[in-house]
Order: C-alpha cells, then structure tokens, then sequence
C-alpha cells in the first residue's frame, strides 16, 4: 500500500493546514512536521481519509478512494478525535480496542494481552500516567488488531515527553512488519529523529574566503551604566512621558529637578523670567 498527500491544504487561506506533501507506504515510517495545536489532528484525519482536503489530492494506490484508506489506515492516538480518556486505565483502553477488533475483552484476556506486550505492571496505570514509549507502542499494537488495517497515523507522539528517538524506533519497529507508517511531530522532533542532510557546498571568491577565516580583534568596549534608549519607542495606551523619566528604587518616577546619575538637573534662566523687587 502506497499513500501519497499532494499539496493537501484545508481551510480558508489554508489556516488550518498549509499547503503539506507527504508520502508513506508498506514497510516504511515517514515523518512530517505540523505545528500548532490543530494542525497535526488536521493532517492526521485527512492523511487516514477522515477529512476531505480542501486543495490538493490524497490517493491510496494511485487513486483517489477515501473509503478504502479509512479501512486500511487507522489513525492512532489523534488529539480530540482517538486519543484515549486520560482517566482510563491502560486495560479498560485494551479492553474496548479489543473489542472493535472482534477478539476476547474480558479482563482475564486484557490481562494475557498486556503481559504479552510487557505492560502487564501499567496495566492498573490512568492511560495519562503510562510512560511514553510505553503509551504508543501499546495503542498502535491495539489499533493493527483491527481486520483490514494496513497501517496508521500516528499523530503528535511528542506531546507526551520522552525521547523522540523511543517513539521513532516504534514507528521503524511497525514498518519492518511491512505496515505503512507515518508520524506526524513538531519541527523539533523532526530534527532530532531525522537524519542530518549535510549542506551543499558554497565557493566563495579568495577574497571572501580569506576574510571568513581570518579573526577579527575587537577591542573590549566598556558597559555603559545608564542602558535607557535615548528615543522612546511608541508604545500603544503609554504616555512616552512616563517612559522617558528616569524610576527611583520604589518604582516611581523622580521628579525632572531631583539629581540623575549624581548630577542635578537646573533650571534655565530666560529672559522671561521676572524678578521681583523687595
């Protein structure tokens, strides 16, 4: 199975999702950047054929078939749309998955199912207090279960903490079983997770490349005491008065004849100024 997003975007201006190309297919994990706190759960269901995009094309197998990727894709984990309550435990989540996938959920079979996955100790744990690697590997074990299902999206693993790098061999782990994988994380997951792509190279003229390499020495310029701006930057519903004047240790301005930085500020005398016989 081969699944390709081309240039899929959703929402007016594409706020909701930009303009995103991605591809995942049997026996590899793909990962693609979404941020902000909608947009992975956006991709996510249009990427599983839950959502019609609003620009671009998503085809399964070369054609375009949104019931036929919503059999064979599961979506895993989804804020808002298939992550599990966070109050639940661990077994009653395996209890129900279980269930939809027409095998035995009585508690002595979850009991069998979770000790076989290793997490027979979390089975007790709320579904928010499972480790993270231990959270993904258990809901995309339930979600494969499922008749039909040919792989999954599995959306914003690093929400929960833990390493990027426990997650993605979970994820390499699903896809050598010939399922198709594609997570969706943050930029800064992706640039830990993935691997580095070395720059291309850049010549520069001798000239531009003597001065890169040669070390400027500049010499040490003493701080300045007073770190005051000398132009006010205008500041919406505040006076540039109330900026400009100079704060005592209590927080409230001086007043303009009271001494600043040691030295008393004067008044000038004018040829306005009135003198008064006795």
């Amino acid at each position: 199975m081969k699944v390709e997003l081309d240039a899929v975007g959703k929402g007016r201006r594409e706020h909701a999702l930009p303009l995103t190309s991605a591809v995942f297919e049997s026996g590899r994990a793909a990962l693609v950047a979404a941020e902000t706190e909608q947009r992975p759960t956006v991709l996510g269901l249009i990427a599983s054929g839950r959502m019609r995009p609003d620009t671009g094309r998503v085809a399964v197998d070369g054609r375009t078939d949104s019931s036929a990727l919503r059999r064979r894709v599961a979506l895993v984990d989804a804020p808002g749309i298939s992550e599990p309550e966070p109050n639940v435990t661990l077994a009653g989540v395996a209890a129900e998955e279980l269930m939809f996938a027409g095998r035995r959920s009585d508690p002595l079979a979850v009991r069998r199912w979770l000790e076989e996955q290793g997490l027979g100790d979390a089975a007790s744990l709320p579904v928010s207090n499972v480790e993270p690697a231990d959270r993904v590997r258990a809901l995309c074990e339930l979600a494969v279960l499922r008749k039909g299902v040919e792989g999954f999206v599995l959306v914003s693993p690093d929400r929960h903490g833990g390493e990027p790098a426990a997650w993605w061999a979970i994820a390499e782990d699903f896809a050598a079983r010939d399922l198709a994988v594609l997570v969706i994380a943050g930029q800064a997951s992706q640039s830990v997770v993935a691997s580095p792509v070395a720059p291309a190279p850049v010549f520069l003229p001798p000239v531009v490349e003597r001065a890169k390499n040669a070390v400027v020495e500049r010499p040490c310029e003493p701080k300045r005491r007073d770190e005051t701006p000398r132009t006010v930057p205008h500041i919406q519903g505040v006076s540039s008065r109330s900026l400009a004047l100079p704060r005592s240790t209590t927080g409230k301005p001086r007043h303009p004849t009271t001494p600043v930085n040691g030295r008393p500020r004067l008044r000038r005398l004018t040829t306005r100024t009135k003198v008064v016989a006795a």
